[in-house]
């Protein structure tokens, strides 16, 4: 019988790993698992080191280090065991061994039989890091961030297997991003009810159990849960330390967009790197109170927001290490980086903010 099940798996292009049970794992070569995770409700996951990952990599592809110790309790935290895993390495040898372990906590997983040095030899697509839209920071404890910009305002985190979501929304014009093919959040953080920064149904799309959801008092009576923060809370989610500060307007006929004390700011401590996401709201006065900011997300587009002098002189108030402009739709961006060529910050434009 066993024989007779191997046989018409290697019809399909699958195979038992030898001395496996009926609980093991499968193995499929390439051609087999290049048709596989074209299903959306499989999990793909790299299982390399961060540096390997950014090196090249299978577009939409999670990347959780089988070598380090809490692999299985991120691995837990990150996927769906409803949904089946395509797992993958540099040969075969790591991903089978992080396929055994997954299969013991009762995922239904898949190989790629050569790993990606198969995949590459037979000439399928492999994205590098320097062809997403990721920017990757190490901390002053050693541990890799990613951050990676998606529609406008809306910013992705990775840090150590956690990810963390800031102002999610699926859809803006004739763009979008489509959470249900990103890993579900461990934080989200929404820092105010318009509809470029607040959107239900991406909240729940990106909701797990252990999610902790993070909004201003109008977000929360609008969804009716969430932790609640106004400016000048502080609070710890797990290893993160997060600040809520001010965001509004001040320019004359501007202030009913985003009136003083309603909505947030957020400075996010990562294992000592300080992350300001601005949220909207002009150059503000609390700016020169926020101490040392190694990242900051300013946004550019007025009336709403500032205009790229205000961002300017925001920036050197600031003086974050590296500034992201955004939320800046058809505002000229373009002059900023010049305009802050002598303040020492790494300026860096990405088109996703527009």
């Amino acid at each position: 019988m066993r024989k007779t099940f191997a046989f018409l798996l290697s019809l399909v292009g699958l195979h038992l790993p030898m001395g496996c049970t009926s609980a093991t794992f499968e193995s499929m070569d390439v051609d087999a698992f290049a048709s596989y995770i074209l299903n959306n409700d499989v999990q793909l996951l790299d299982v390399r080191t961060s540096e390997e990952y950014a090196e090249g990599h299978i577009e939409g592809a999670m990347n959780i280090d089988v070598k380090k110790g809490d692999f299985i309790s991120v691995a837990l935290s990150q996927l769906d065991k409803e949904r089946p895993v395509a797992v993958y390495c540099k040969s075969g040898r790591r991903s089978a061994s992080a396929a055994k372990m997954l299969t013991k906590e009762g995922f239904t997983v898949v190989n790629l039989k050569g790993g990606i040095m198969a995949w590459s030899f037979t000439r399928k697509p492999v994205v590098k890091g320097s062809d997403e839209p990721r920017d990757i920071f190490t901390t002053p404890g050693g541990h890799k961030i990613a951050i990676q910009p998606l529609l406008h305002a809306s910013v992705r985190l990775t840090y150590e297997g956690k990810e963390i979501e800031v102002d999610p929304v699926r859809q803006l014009g004739d763009r979008s991003t489509d959470y249900s093919k990103l890993p579900q959040a461990d934080y989200i953080f929404v820092t105010h009810e318009h509809g470029d920064h607040f959107d239900k149904e991406a909240i729940k799309t990106l909701s797990k159990e252990s999610t902790k959801l993070v909004t201003n008092k109008r977000c929360g009576d609008m969804l009716g849960y969430g932790e609640v923060m106004a400016n000048g809370d502080k609070m710890m989610l797990g290893e993160i330390k997060v600040e809520a500060v001010p965001a509004y307007n001040t320019t004359e006929g501007h202030q009913q967009f985003h009136p003083q004390g309603r909505d947030n700011g957020f400075i996010l401590t990562i294992d000592g790197l300080r992350v300001y996401i601005a949220g909207d709201t002009e150059d503000i006065p609390e700016m020169d109170n926020l101490g040392s900011i190694d990242i900051a997300f300013l946004p550019c587009n007025q009336p709403y927001t500032m205009t790229p002098d205000q961002l300017v002189s925001a920036a050197k108030r600031i003086k974050p290490k590296v500034l992201f402009p955004y939320h800046f739709g058809k505002t000229d961006v373009s002059v900023i980086p010049d305009a802050l060529k002598d303040a020492g910050i790494d300026v860096r434009i990405r088109k996703e903010f527009e």
